[in-house]
């Protein structure tokens, strides 16, 4: 499990095609390999990967094609950044929401209110940032409800049922993620919180159930 407070961003180093898998060399930030050890969970753009190998900063992962299907792993590159988080242990304060590192959906962003890439320098600028999800997981996604995107643990803006939803972005979460260097048409990975999606179906199962 994880909470959604992103530690900082990773750089891919190395993608290598195996015969049934992919294999990442991922450097973590300073710090994060802290306590590392084969077998762990770490939080890469919000999807749980198990760490296979490590060599100081430099960590392994292997990633199935079923990883690659359901997520936006499948586009990044060598030299891209990454949102890393490794994994809670107990007794240590959930900042954000408890997040399990499985995607549901992927969405894709739609506008983009005073990015900070705009100016090419971190700024102490907001921004808002509107993102299309898929119609069949709108009756997850409410205004003040808890979201991850990529990793990042966030509440919902407003929600336009045919145009996606919002979300309202501090500077820090611009400064510390990869949300501060996203642009129109990027995909984003999203899960939606448990116990939100708990309630909703349960309803829906009742109210389906009294219709009969």
């Amino acid at each position: 499990m994880f909470s959604g407070i992103v530690e900082g961003t990773g750089i891919i180093t190395d993608i290598e095609e195996q015969s049934e898998h992919i294999h990442w060399k991922v450097q973590l930030p300073k710090g994060s390999e802290e306590g590392l050890e084969i077998g762990a969970s770490v939080s890469l753009d919000g999807v749980c990967l198990t760490a296979t190998n490590i060599e100081d900063r430099i960590i392994g992962f292997d990633l199935i094609q079923e990883t690659l299907q359901r997520t936006t792993l499948n586009e990044r590159k060598i030299g891209d950044t990454v949102n890393i988080e490794r994994a809670l242990r107990y007794g240590e304060e959930v900042g954000g929401h408890l997040v399990s590192g499985h995607i549901i959906a992927t969405g894709t962003i739609v506008d983009i209110t005073n990015p900070m890439q705009q100016s090419g320098e971190n700024t102490d600028d907001t921004a808002d940032i509107q993102i299309s999800i898929p119609n069949s997981f709108i009756d997850y996604i409410f205004e003040k409800g808890y979201i991850a995107i990529d990793g990042i643990s966030l509440t919902i803006g407003k929600v336009d049922e045919s145009a996606g939803f919002y979300l309202h972005i501090i500077p820090e979460t611009l400064r510390r993620t990869t949300l501060g260097t996203k642009s129109v048409g990027d995909s984003v990975n999203i899960e939606i919180d448990s116990m939100t999606q708990a309630v909703v179906d349960t309803v829906k199962r009742v109210m389906k159930k009294e219709r009969k």
